[in-house]
């Protein structure tokens, strides 16, 4: 376990000079859709009517190509949290806490110890799936990883979003809750910003909703706008419009307690959707390293700081979340930490100063999906399928990890998204010198990915 330090100490140790006491200091709102794809919501051109978090949108920067963690959920999320590949924080694919060991190491600092290293006050609330207790395994809790306040669910919002019986509340369980999840965790984030935090300090609020993934259940009213209040898809699209309104409830309050220019908010979406219908000319959904696995919503607001109605096209992902932080809030990232991450402020600031520069290609790994790996760099994307086989098992085996750790790739293509984002004509034989530097960097990012893995299949 990571020994306690006080704020100064933990900040002085991780190279982070702390706010002057005179310094105003920025909140921080993070909004996390589950299974959202990239063409769902308004203001992407989606079918769903999303007024809240389209007036976001247009209050910041919208990135067109932004991008997952990863194309499932606990391996995406670990990534949001540190700025790090998720196989570097021991997250390698989905967690399930009753078979498996894996879970968020507690070795990592997440943004959550960050900002409470800088006298933040920290809230979790909504899904978690980076690890909880199980009757078979001793596993971190969200407060382990910088959260002052918890009310989580290990997975999903079951049995569904309507009357969820899965929450826990700083570990204990709260039962059964009457309503839909997307209301129930804005209600927990509205009494914690009202009643829990400590008022004297600005407030890191991480909010991860659990729609649209199934199963879910949206209000009939809403989801009748959509179509039948039994079709799976008018429910899948009522959900995300019951979440919109959720949203609207909570910014409200959060413009209440401080003005729109003291809180910096972000959106996103954990993976792409698994309605291939959701994720608009893009091959592939959920599970899979093609772009309508990965590519997902991105919006930064912080009125006064970044600039208002912007779509930014430069490719960015949850992967740089922490160091953008760092860089818009002025804090050092933590020291002798490989961030795979880069701060995205000159993006985001045209008083910046400096011109955005990504100091490594965006890099993705799944075991289950083919293909396995995928690496953007630029206008260029490169996949590879893996030169090894395992077993067929749908559920993550950690006793793979080895195999996975020294295995190779095989079926190298690489696509012209900028001409092809739809990624159908594969250039690898015509751009011989693109593939192999390419493939020099996937594979160099991959060799220190898998070094820093924790091998879960060993006791």
């Amino acid at each position: 376990m990571k020994p306690i330090l006080s704020f100064a100490l933990f900040a002085f140790l991780c190279g982070q000079p702390t706010f002057a006491a005179a310094t105003p200091r920025p909140n921080i709102v993070v909004l996390l859709a589950d299974d959202l794809g990239w063409q769902d919501i308004g203001c992407y051109g989606g079918p769903v009517k999303t007024p809240a978090l389209d007036a976001l949108a247009a209050s910041g920067t919208r990135f067109t190509q932004f991008y997952s963690g990863c194309s499932v959920c606990s391996p995406s999320r670990a990534t949001l949290l540190t700025g790090r590949h998720h196989i570097r924080t021991g997250v390698y694919s989905w967690i399930n806490d009753a078979g498996q060991r894996s879970h968020l190491l507690e070795r990592e600092i997440t943004l959550a110890e960050l900002l409470k290293a800088q006298g933040y006050a920290t809230a979790h609330v909504g899904k978690w799936h980076l690890g909880l207790p199980s009757e078979k395994f001793a596993k971190p809790t969200p407060d382990q990883h910088g959260f002052d306040h918890w009310f989580a669910t290990w997975n999903n919002a079951e049995p569904s979003h309507r009357n969820p019986a899965t929450f826990l509340r700083n570990g204990e369980p709260v039962g059964e809750i009457e309503g839909y999840s997307c209301q129930i965790v804005v209600d927990e984030a509205i009494t914690w910003l009202d009643q829990n935090r400590d008022t004297e300090k600005p407030f890191f609020l991480n909010v991860w909703f659990h729609e649209p993934h199934s199963p879910t259940a949206a209000p009939d009213e809403i989801v009748a706008e959509y179509g039948d209040v039994k079709n799976k898809n008018a429910i899948y699209s009522g959900t995300i419009a019951n979440t919109d309104r959720a949203v609207a409830r909570l910014l409200a309050r959060v413009r209440e307690i401080a003005p729109a220019e003291d809180t910096l908010i972000v959106y996103f979406s954990d993976n792409g959707s698994y309605l291939r219908e959701r994720v608009g000319n893009l091959r592939g959904a959920k599970g899979t390293n093609w772009e309508g696995g990965i590519r997902v919503p991105g919006i930064f607001s912080w009125p006064g700081t970044i600039g208002s109605g912007k779509a930014e096209s430069t490719p960015a992902g949850l992967v740089d979340l922490l160091p953008t932080v760092c860089g818009l809030f002025g804090i050092e990232p933590p020291a002798g930490v490989h961030l795979d991450g880069s701060d995205l402020t000159a993006l985001l600031r045209s008083d910046s100063g400096s011109e955005f520069v990504r100091h490594q290609p965006l890099f993705w790994h799944l075991q289950k999906s083919r293909p396995i790996v995928a690496l953007r760099d630029g206008r260029w994307s490169l996949t590879a399928d893996p030169d090894y086989e395992l077993s067929t098992d749908n559920m993550f085996q950690e006793e793979w990890i080895p195999v996975i750790k020294s295995g190779g790739y095989t079926n190298w293509q690489l696509f012209d998204l900028e001409a092809d984002p739809s990624q159908e004509k594969n250039l690898a034989g015509e751009n011989p010198e693109v593939l192999a530097r390419l493939k020099e960097q996937l594979l160099k990012i991959n060799a220190s990915v898998m070094a820093d893995g924790a091998d879960w299949h060993q006791p």
